[in-house]
């Protein structure tokens, strides 16, 4: 029997796997400049010294409920300004949104942005006293998955995150050390494996979801199903899901479509543990 072996650069290189992904992230540069032109809040709030280290932070009336949208970019592309229009919808929907920002790769490692997000965590219960959802895609997916495992951020109670929502999420960064992808990220495999959710203890309780897009490439299809069946073995509520006719880029914009499974979920989420 012959076992076929997968090209790693093909199946992790979305902006070259997807052919208008060009397309796509000039259309979200777009929205986003709008939206935070016109969504009522605050920009740029900082939460370190860095230049990185700010969120956008878009109150809703009438909710208590919180998202935090973690960018994604292979930890190495994007700013959280870039993603401004994630937040509209749920904003009608009565739930508050804060985007941060990071230090990217090579700048930072990938554990050191982790700790910066944890800060702005920190900082954010100060503000807020709302426990929130993390809902993050491909490199912010596999933050959010982090920071639900870790367990305790210092500043805020110890059970802060207790669900997330992964999208396209990467949980096993070994498949990324052969790829060009991995210039900026400088890993290793045991660097790789000692930054992976996919090994890390399973947090007690909570609920994690992980997405991934029926047209995205077999690996991210199996992180997300790999990821919430290693997760529902602890206790945890792990589950994985399949968006037909997404790929890496267009999944995304299932947050922009008022009654999309993923939206309510997202929304029913945040509802349940800020009450």
């Amino acid at each position: 029997m012959t076992i076929a072996v997968l090209d790693m650069e093909a199946e992790y290189n979305n902006r070259a796997r997807v052919a208008n992904s060009a397309e796509i992230i000039e259309r979200w540069t777009k929205a986003a400049a709008l939206a935070r032109r016109e969504l009522p809040g605050e920009r740029d709030v900082a939460y370190g010294s860095k230049p990185r280290q700010v969120y956008d932070f878009y109150p809703a009336s009438g909710g208590s409920a919180l998202v935090v949208y973690i960018h994604g970019g292979y930890w190495q592309r994007g700013h959280g300004h870039d993603y401004a229009f994630v937040a509209r919808e749920l904003l009608e929907r009565g739930v508050s949104v804060a985007i941060p920002s990071y230090t990217l790769c090579p700048e930072a490692g990938i554990a050191s942005i982790t700790d910066e997000i944890s800060v702005f965590l920190a900082g954010l219960w100060a503000r807020s006293k709302v426990r929130p959802v993390l809902v993050g895609h491909s490199a912010g997916g596999h933050l959010a998955a982090t920071l639900m495992s870790r367990g305790g951020i210092e500043g805020a109670p110890r059970d802060l995150i207790i669900a997330a929502y992964g999208i396209s999420g990467v949980y096993d960064l070994r498949p990324l050390v052969g790829t060009s992808l991995n210039e900026a990220l400088r890993l290793d495999t045991a660097a790789a494996m000692a930054v992976s959710p996919m090994f890390d203890p399973v947090p007690s309780g909570g609920k994690f979801v992980a997405a991934a897009g029926g047209d995205e490439s077999s690996e991210f299809v199996r992180q997300a199903h790999e990821f919430a069946a290693a997760w529902s073995k602890g206790d945890a509520a792990a589950t994985s899901t399949i968006v037909p006719g997404a790929n890496h880029f267009t999944i995304v914009d299932e947050l922009t479509k008022p009654n999309s499974a993923m939206l309510n979920k997202i929304v029913a989420m945040a509802e349940h543990v800020a009450s």
